[in-house]
């Protein structure tokens, strides 16, 4: 190991540790966090049984999670800003360890879906947390993009796992198992962020609860719209009332945040070039992996006729191609910029899908696996390309309101995904025009995804020279 380009953090005690074990402590949080929402997803038939939830309930047991989490990351960042991203982070990690137990315990499907929402507002404290203390740990621009590519990796080899994992457990040990899982992982993340990682520096900044509330409101209110619309009908009376509430908080929320003193993002975040485009860049990619993932799952179990443990391990292939496109990141980008492995892994993710529009149950899984794999490999190149972008434009001064409104936008694309595969399970009859409707839709995402990135995202240069250039950017719009 090159000890002149690693950092070295010190303990409490003074010792130094390997900078490598910090960026794994850093990335227990979301490990567990994926580990746990993959997981779930192969234990969805077994849940529906045990706990006689209709279909309308499993999409709200995956994003009832995805809610929270979205709608507080922007609130986790500038708590992480104003209290110091270390003790947010093991707040965050804490809050979601109890939300895990209460998941375990759930006697009925309402009390599961309201501890989801518990541990989605847990895992919006420690998201942005983590990020923005991995910038500051990581002081070289050239480590830390290798190292943004390492930890994204981890996140995707975590992915990669949980319906293996998820699969295991529910075989061995029932569904519930799929949550107590987390108790070790955050007790163990707790306890290594209080060894290993220095407290970063505080920055003073105002909060605007009220905008916060607002956008709750919306993102809950849109996830009713798509969530209940197909089994309610989309021109019942609470449908059409959530639906005016999304449109009548978003309004108020986007004129607060043009005139008010205290935004959820900082006005030098939002005219960085390339930063708006990188966020849409994620809610798209987003939509079309954790959609895909969603329907997959059900398909594999009610189409293929596989149990939880034959459904993770079928899934498994897919999931690790996102890893190996993740490995593969760093690399690429330090040598040619991070413009390309955007364009290239988004065009790939494309083609794919337009191929897998044929797909059919009576297509072999080899295809359907084989397809998927080069989709997710070519997305798996693009997604650290895409953090890489927005943490080098932010800057290490607004490294974690950066992190929560990129990550935000990834959960609420993932959100809005998952929701509409919901509805084409409850309006396409039958699975011989199920898949090719849901791959029409990835296809669509990302299309959107390579446009954003054609248009908007100029950065050619290798990571370093561009995180040099992105920073002096942000510090030149906020010095005015």
């Amino acid at each position: 190991m090159n000890t002149r380009s690693t950092p070295i953090a010190a303990t409490a005690q003074g010792a130094a540790v390997p900078g490598a074990l910090v960026l794994l402590t850093l990335a227990i949080g979301f490990v567990m966090a994926m580990i746990d929402l993959t997981a779930v997803n192969t234990a969805l038939s077994d849940i529906s049984i045990n706990l006689a939830v209709p279909l309308t309930g499993l999409v709200w047991v995956v994003d009832g999670y995805t809610l929270t989490f979205a709608a507080l990351l922007l609130l986790g960042g500038a708590l992480a800003d104003r209290y110091g991203p270390k003790n947010v982070y093991q707040g965050g990690l804490g809050l979601f360890l109890v939300a895990s137990v209460l998941c375990a315990l759930a006697p009925s499907g309402d009390a599961l879906i309201a501890a989801r929402l518990l541990q989605g507002v847990g895992a919006a404290l420690f998201m942005p947390s983590s990020l923005g203390l991995l910038t500051h740990v990581y002081h070289d621009e050239r480590v830390r993009a290798r190292m943004l590519g390492t930890w994204s990796a981890i996140v995707g080899g975590s992915s990669t796992i949980g319906p293996l994992v998820g699969g295991l457990l529910v075989h061995q040990f029932g569904w519930r198992s799929v949550f107590w899982i987390n108790v070790p992982i955050g007790l163990l993340g707790i306890v290594l962020t209080q060894m290993l990682v220095p407290a970063a520096p505080r920055h003073e900044r105002g909060l605007s609860m009220f905008s916060h509330v607002l956008g709750v409101a919306a993102l809950a209110s849109l996830s009713f719209v798509l969530i209940e619309g197909p089994s309610r009908g989309w021109t019942s009376v609470p449908v059409l009332l959530a639906a005016v509430c999304a449109i009548c908080t978003v309004t108020v929320l986007v004129q607060r945040e043009r005139s008010g003193s205290h935004p959820l993002l900082p006005h030098a975040l939002l005219v960085t070039h390339g930063f708006g485009a990188a966020n849409g860049l994620g809610f798209l990619i987003n939509f079309a992996a954790f959609g895909q993932l969603f329907l997959l799952s059900l398909y594999l179990q009610q189409s293929g006729g596989a149990d939880a443990l034959h459904t993770g391990l079928k899934l498994l292939p897919m999931m690790a191609s996102f890893m190996v496109g993740n490995m593969l990141s760093g690399r690429i980008s330090s040598r040619i910029g991070l413009r390309l492995p955007l364009l290239y892994g988004t065009a790939g993710g494309l083609l794919m899908a337009v191929l897998l529009l044929g797909m059919t149950p009576a297509t072999p899984y080899l295809l359907l696996v084989a397809g998927v794999i080069v989709m997710n490999v070519s997305v798996g190149i693009a997604i650290p390309a895409m953090t890489a972008t927005v943490m080098q434009v932010a800057g290490r001064s607004y490294a974690s309101s950066a992190a929560a409104a990129l990550n935000a936008n990834r959960q609420i694309g993932a959100l809005v995904g998952v929701a509409l595969m919901g509805t084409v399970l409850h309006v396409v009859p039958s699975w011989a025009v199920r898949l090719p409707v849901a791959f029409a839709l990835v296809a669509l995402a990302y299309a959107g995804a390579w446009t954003l990135v054609y248009q908007y995202i100029k950065l050619a240069k290798p990571a370093a020279t561009a995180a040099s250039a992105g920073l002096s950017q942000v510090d030149a719009a906020g010095s005015h």
